[in-house]
């Protein structure tokens, strides 16, 4: 069974940098879209950042022009670069793909564990 396994979260002060990655813990056939998403304590589960296998990104406003979603398909691994941080961006953050795991299997959507990004003022 595969899963995705993300890293990089941690405790930052505002206007720090942190950078999260998330692989598939096993072998996989193709990876689709990729997407970041995350939630806050009392929240619902927002998009950040979403990104297809050609490379078009999309962002949520809140983080457009301080994150950058990156994509390593050599690796199948997604990156989220974040930038001039908040406090408002602490949340835990989780990956999801679209994949094959098998060439002949149908695509399924994987989500990560997440990881906690906490920022301080």
């Amino acid at each position: 069974q595969v899963q995705l396994v993300e890293s990089g979260g941690g405790l930052v002060q505002a206007g720090g940098s942190l950078r999260l990655s998330c692989a598939p813990s096993g072998s996989i056939f193709s990876m689709n879209t990729m997407v970041w998403y995350r939630q806050a304590p009392g929240k619902q589960r927002e998009l950040v950042a979403a990104i297809t296998s050609g490379g078009s990104t999309n962002y949520a406003d809140s983080v457009k022009g301080r994150f950058t979603i990156s994509r390593d398909n050599a690796k199948n691994t997604v990156y989220l670069q974040m930038n001039s941080l908040k406090p408002e961006d602490t949340a835990a953050y989780y990956c999801n793909a679209n994949l094959r795991r098998l060439w002949y299997e149908a695509t399924h959507d994987y989500w990560g564990q997440g990881t906690q990004v906490t920022v301080s003022s």
